[in-house]
């Protein structure tokens, strides 16, 4: 069977920015950040203060108490994302398409808070049983799971889990499926919610969290700022898609993946670089028809000139006019959900001819040296965008996009 074109029919989206695809599109393209005092647990044990968290949210207002019952925060973020997404692509569950359709979720964490409280049960507080739900709840499968049995799929379904690529990864193995006919249609992104004490200390012991906020590119740049949420994707193929009359919000047109076989937590430009040629090389693309990276862009001083390393590496005398923003400094690093919300972030940044800024930008650093779309969003059209993930272990990630005129 020749390769398919693969379009996105669906999006869905919950995070700092908002709770739906809308409300996430009016902060990104307001440069207005989502990040603020840590509201979630004692942040007085804590050496910083801020995160990117869901404010207000309460699980009530989504999901009754049986159901509730059995879902992890993460699992809550992903299944309201992939309901917009569903109800935004219009599609109709027949019996045949449940069948072939696929759903590849990343998840880096999986149901942390749950796993904290279980064990604050049995450590601290003496308990001598866990919550029977507590398995069911921490697994980082279980958002699959429930997405399948939400619309009775039954085509392939499993987890991706590849620290910050995970959702990058989950969404490329999606397209591959589609693109090849494994699946007609697929549900894909990634779902995270790691602000719980116990996680927050681990990443405080890292020494990598910001005092005061993500200032990717930024020559002041201090750290990272943890975020959670969720982004979904339906994918199908076009020709399906148009058959039917189905919206077009873009497309995949490209995936790239690479190790670095270099350190557990330290990047490297080399194997960032590989993973964006790769993606390249899959979509057919030559570097000058690129027009914007959303960037891993993490903030931390090791990344950001890493990554800038590894795009002038490949796209050369282009990487002096080619638009580059991190819009983890808006929604934060949501870990493995990063990936799902710069993905949802670039097919609306290629769809609205809006590319949204590097937030939080003071002054540049001379290694970091492109083109960061400081603070204000920039209108511009481009056909073809990439979306960077590069995760601890030196696990690479790249998707290419592409504009679609409906």
């Amino acid at each position: 069977m020749p390769r398919r074109r693969v379009v996105i029919t669906g999006l869905g989206v919950i995070c700092s920015l908002g709770r739906n695809v809308q409300e996430f599109w009016n902060s990104l393209s307001q440069g207005t950040p989502g990040i603020g005092l840590i509201e979630l647990v004692d942040r007085t044990r804590l050496r910083f203060s801020n995160a990117a968290e869901v404010r207000g949210y309460r699980t009530e207002d989504y999901f009754g108490d049986s159901k509730a019952g059995i879902l992890d925060r993460f699992a809550q973020f992903g299944l309201i994302a992939t309901t917009e997404a569903v109800q935004a692509s219009g599609i109709s569950w027949s019996a045949e398409l449940k069948e072939c359709t696929g759903i590849v979720t990343g998840s880096a964490m999986g149901g942390q808070s749950t796993e904290d409280e279980a064990f604050a049960d049995l450590y601290m507080r003496q308990k001598t049983r866990c919550n029977p739900l507590a398995i069911p709840r921490i697994m980082t499968n279980a958002l699959t799971s429930q997405i399948s049995m939400a619309y009775g799929i039954t085509g392939p379904g499993f987890t991706v889990s590849t620290a910050c690529s995970s959702s990058n990864h989950a969404i490329g193995q999606a397209f591959q499926m589609v693109r090849e006919g494994t699946v007609d249609a697929a549900i894909t992104g990634g779902s995270e919610a790691p602000l719980s004490l116990g996680n927050l200390k681990a990443w405080e012991a890292m020494r990598v969290v910001s005092q005061d906020t993500c200032r990717p590119f930024s020559k002041s740049r201090n750290g990272i700022i943890l975020g959670e949420g969720a982004g979904i994707m339906v994918l199908e193929a076009m020709e399906l898609a148009k058959a039917r009359g189905a919206r077009i919000f873009g497309e995949i047109v490209g995936f790239g993946m690479s190790s670095d076989a270099h350190h557990i937590t330290q990047p490297s430009s080399e194997g960032a670089a590989r993973a964006i040629a790769a993606a390249l090389k899959d979509a057919g693309l030559q570097p000058e028809t690129v027009g914007y990276i959303n960037a891993h862009g993490t903030g931390t001083l090791t990344n950001d000139p890493t990554e800038t390393a590894a795009i002038r590496r490949i796209f050369g005398v282009h990487a002096d006019t080619l638009a580059v923003s991190s819009t983890k400094s808006m929604h934060g690093h949501a870990l493995g959900a990063s990936g799902a919300l710069e993905a949802v972030a670039t097919v609306l940044s290629l769809r609205n001819g809006l590319l949204p800024p590097t937030a939080n930008f003071i002054e540049p650093d001379p290694e970091c040296n492109l083109d960061v779309i400081p603070n204000k969003p920039r209108l511009a059209q481009c056909e073809y965008a990439l979306s960077n993930s590069f995760a601890f272990g030196g696990l690479n990630a790249v998707i290419a996009f592409r504009r679609f005129e409906n």
